[in-house]
């Protein structure tokens, strides 16, 4: 660092040392804490995934037999009825300072009766569509998962750069300029001395 080697510079530096190595060790506990944090989110992420994807596929099984056992028209009247109004609930949490979001679905516009006259379709519709209407709000808690996951990984990279450039560059920068300085006072205090000597000297030989 390009800096005046004074006194009060010196006490500036350590001042700037001492909240540097106090704010590295804040950043490196948020640091910590935010990875414990974001295993924990991943961990029900991929939870939440299995179980959509698994409901998913024997609803989708589900439909495919229901397809091949009935009429390609009836099949897609009874899907294209409408009686269901589904809305979302969207609010936020903080989490290590982050905003992660919360969302929950408003199950009382769902219709828990099948749309469609049962006798024309095969039950096997009736499943399929029963386990897509129960999938939603897993699949909004996957979303909440997902999105929260991204959301304190970008905030863990933003930290995690802010601690190393700390540890790696600030720090040792900030020790770097405290013992340049030190040297120079150093220096000039032996200097300081040694022209009082000579001085002294001067005057006892004058004296003498």
């Amino acid at each position: 660092m390009q800096i005046h080697p004074t006194r009060i510079e010196l006490k500036k530096c350590k001042v700037r040392l001492a909240a540097a190595t106090n704010g590295h060790k804040l950043l490196k506990d948020k640091l910590e804490e935010m990875v414990r944090q974001f295993l924990i989110l991943a961990a029900n992420a991929k939870s939440l995934r299995l179980n959509s994807e698994r409901d998913l596929q024997d609803s989708t099984k589900g439909f495919a037999t229901a397809k091949a056992l009935s009429s390609g028209q009836n099949i897609k009247q009874a899907i294209t009825t409408k009686d269901n109004n589904i809305s979302i609930n969207i609010s936020s949490q903080n989490i290590m300072g982050v905003t992660v979001p919360v969302f929950d679905i408003n199950k009382s516009g769902i219709n828990p009766t099948l749309p469609y006259a049962l006798a024309t379709v095969p039950f096997e519709l009736d499943n399929a569509i029963r386990g897509f209407t129960n999938n939603i709000a897993g699949l909004l808690k996957l979303a909440e998962a997902e999105k929260s996951c991204a959301l304190l990984a970008d905030e863990i990279e933003k930290t995690r750069r802010r601690v190393n450039a700390l540890e790696h560059i600030v720090i040792p920068d900030l020790l770097s300029t405290i013992k340049y300085i030190q040297m120079r006072l150093d220096e000039n205090e032996r200097g300081a001395i040694v022209r009082l000597m000579k001085v002294k000297s001067n005057l006892e030989k004058k004296e003498s």
